[in-house]
């Protein structure tokens, strides 16, 4: 059973690094929007545009490997 449930959790944290770039992306989001309520864009684009760079990287460092 164990073993199990490390390959499920293993199927959604592969990458520590990448989990932990999303999880601070997603909390600048947070923020902006708490900060800037009226401008929901911009915490969307913070969202959207951190989470991709995240991934970029993310596949890049793996490439290099």
């Amino acid at each position: 059973m164990m073993i199990l449930l490390r390959e499920l959790a293993g199927l959604f944290v592969d990458d520590g690094a990448l989990a932990l770039a999303i999880l601070a992306f997603v909390g600048l989001a947070g923020m902006a929007a708490v900060l800037m309520p009226n401008t929901p864009l911009v915490a969307g684009a913070v969202l959207l545009f951190g989470c991709l760079a995240a991934l970029v990287s993310s596949v890049a460092r793996t490439d290099r490997r």
